[in-house]
């Protein structure tokens, strides 16, 4: 009884708390390294400089990447540490990050309408601006908006199925969300291809160019994501109870899906 109630009065002597107090880590410092290394590269692209010498900052980020991701995993999946609490917090700043994300689009977007709702004398006091020939929305980019909407379907699905413990039916519906992105990325080369206009041509090829080209590598960014959390499913990693990792990525898909259908009634319909 002593022993018991001696254990009992140690234990509450032991700080108890759901937040998971991250070790040092090298990963925060090689990545602002590898970020300035990046940076540096794109300063010479712009004033024409040789930049040979500077890819170890991309080499960096890589390896910044593969460790620290390789970290949070074995945390979340190995380790235990990822409490509710933790993945409460991981998922507010997530919500955070789209916000901040969807500013950044916001802005452009701003951009666009001060343009064309009020279009100066330099571009012909019209919009489009004399001599843009727009491209036909009915064609390639409402092909575009049917598979990502498809997309997003497919990804809700699959993780539908995930939660119902049905591992075959998940997977299958991942691996075909992963094909749609894929065409989507396909038909968007295909159309600035087709295009008549660059991105030099005035504010409007500057804000269409920029506007879709920022859009089409958040969706190469999330397929990595949606192809990163195939993996982690094939590796029996996610479970019907535990996946943020692959709630993460599903939100950040519809997040790109619902930016894209402002971009196609707006730029390719209404702005055309």
């Amino acid at each position: 009884m002593k022993d018991v109630k001696r254990l009992s009065y140690s234990s509450r002597k032991i700080p108890r708390t759901p937040f998971h107090i991250v070790d040092p880590s090298p990963w925060p410092v090689l990545m602002s390294i590898g970020l300035w290394g990046l940076a540096t590269i794109f300063i010479c692209w712009v004033n024409k400089v040789d930049y040979g010498h500077l890819f170890w900052g991309v080499l960096i980020i890589a390896l910044t990447v593969y460790g620290w991701t390789r970290d949070i995993v074995n945390e979340a999946t190995f380790q235990g540490f990822h409490t509710k609490k933790v993945q409460s917090g991981i998922s507010f700043g997530f919500i955070l990050f789209l916000i901040s994300e969807l500013m950044l689009f916001f802005s452009f977007f701003w951009a666009f309408f001060h343009s064309s709702m009020s279009p100066s004398i330099e571009i012909g006091c019209c919009w489009p601006p004399a001599g843009i020939e727009c491209l036909d929305w009915s064609k390639a980019p409402l092909h575009n908006t049917a598979l990502l909407v498809a997309s997003s379907c497919t990804v809700t699905s699959s993780h539908e199925y995930l939660k119902a413990g049905n591992f075959t039916y998940s997977v299958a519906l991942l691996v075909m969300t992963i094909f749609l992105s894929g065409f989507f990325v396909k038909n968007q080369y295909e159309e600035y291809s087709w295009a008549t206009f660059s991105i030099a041509d005035g504010v409007y090829g500057s804000a269409f160019f920029m506007l879709t080209g920022l859009h089409g590598m958040h969706v190469i960014g999330g397929t990595c994501g949606l192809l990163y959390s195939l993996a982690r499913l094939l590796l029996r990693q996610f479970s019907a109870r535990r996946h943020l990792g692959y709630v993460l990525a599903i939100w950040y898909w519809h997040f790109v899906d619902i930016v894209w259908l402002a971009l196609f009634f707006i730029i390719y319909i209404w702005g055309s």
